[in-house]
């Protein structure tokens, strides 16, 4: 006789040896959908009295306040109705994705239709539920009643929705772990930002601006810089494109750059590989693609990849790097295809742009700031990719 199958997850914290029970989510549960108050009657959207949440906002996944409020008469002539404070929230509908996302409301609020209140029981706890419904989104996408993207969940489904619980003390401590691995991430998403935001004042400040001298310089600098064409200053090399038949998964070929596609990073991707050399870049090249996205930029990382017609290659260092990617934040590539039907630049455009130099001291300088923070920046991507991991890892393997 087969052995019967423990209910419980594969990774669980000390002491915990219970099965876990399957209940349906509406025998331990309150699941409320909202309204929305007609729109033709300002009466019930002014005074802006009461909080009312619309489907986009769940992505916020903490709902500390709303983007919209309605009045209290149009709360008493629609079908909102209040949600408690720290309920679960779920998307009946949406667009794109949205359908099945689940957000936890920090204050009492109302909804529109497309969204249900999970006020959870005693028997559940609220980051616990949150976190396991997280966790079936793709389920709960497809038990959506409807057809394909167009498709809804229902206070019916949601009521019959299968869920797994562990004793009341084993949940709090899988809500409050996860919870605190969201808290972590946050911050470092929000100290991302900031390191993105910095760098980019900095690319205001430290080079020339519509003319206008760099506002931020390093002591003892003082002398003027000097406005060039870029083709005057270093060597550009407009790609060309091997013959498609010359194309090869087989990693043994040419490393092809062909246009954005092909860059990620500050890097090259290897996507496609040629057994045609026809123009070349070596490491350290600067690639800027000249075709639709314009000014997107890589060092190739390599030691030589052949380009395509969508890239060109610059020998450049940091300094020359970090302006033309200044320049790319700036818009500055828009004059040059304006009105066209396909976005793109030539190489007398390329090679006639104007860039400003200053002496190697100076350009090292600013480059050697700009290159250690990206590598800072790039760190700290790591660091929330790794966060992403791990609490996917322990969604997976801490719920059955």
């Amino acid at each position: 006789m087969a052995k019967e199958e423990k209910k419980a997850p594969k990774l669980r914290f000390n002491g915990y040896t219970n099965d876990w029970e399957q209940v349906k989510l509406g025998d331990v549960a309150e699941i409320t959908p909202g309204g929305t108050p007609s729109k033709n009657i300002s009466d019930y959207w002014y005074p802006k009295e009461i909080p009312w949440l619309s489907s986009g906002e769940i992505n916020k996944e903490i709902i500390f306040s709303t983007n919209d409020m309605i009045s209290k008469k149009g709360f008493n002539n629609s079908s909102a109705k209040w949600i408690n404070q720290n309920s679960v929230l779920i998307a009946l509908a949406g667009q794109g994705k949205t359908r099945g996302k689940v957000a936890i409301n920090r204050i009492p609020l109302t909804t529109n239709q497309s969204i249900a209140g999970i006020d959870p029981s005693d028997e559940i706890y609220y980051k616990f539920l949150y976190h396991q419904l997280t966790k079936d989104y793709l389920k709960l996408r497809l038990i959506s009643s409807g057809d394909g993207s167009r498709g809804g969940l229902n206070k019916k489904l949601l009521n019959d929705y299968a869920v797994n619980l562990s004793g009341i003390d084993e949940q709090h401590k899988i809500g409050v772990l996860l919870s605190h691995i969201d808290n972590t991430l946050q911050l470092h998403e929000d100290h991302l930002q900031f390191l993105h935001s910095f760098k980019s004042f900095l690319l205001q400040k430290m080079f020339f601006d519509n003319d206008i001298p760099p506002l931020l310089r390093f002591n003892k600098f003082t002398e003027k810089w000097n406005q060039c064409k870029l083709n005057d200053h270093t060597i550009v090399t407009m790609g060309q494109s091997p013959n498609s038949k010359n194309y090869t998964n087989n990693q043994t070929g040419k490393i092809l750059v062909q246009g954005n596609a092909d860059l990620y990073k500050n890097k090259i991707l290897k996507r496609v590989f040629t057994t045609e050399v026809t123009k070349t870049a070596v490491k350290n090249d600067i690639l800027i693609s000249v075709r639709a996205p314009v000014g997107d930029i890589a060092r190739n990382q390599y030691e030589s990849v052949v380009i395509g017609r969508g890239i060109a290659s610059i020998k450049g260092n940091d300094f020359l790097y970090y302006q033309l990617e200044k320049m790319k934040n700036n818009g500055f590539w828009n004059k040059y295809i304006a009105g066209s039907t396909f976005e793109s630049i030539t190489g007398k455009d390329l090679k006639n742009t104007k860039i400003y130099t200053t002496n190697s001291d100076e350009e090292r300088k600013i480059g050697n700031i700009f290159s250690s923070l990206t590598k800072i920046i790039q760190l700290q991507e790591h660091k929330i990719d790794s966060l992403k991991k791990l609490k996917q890892f322990l969604l997976q393997n801490m719920f059955i």
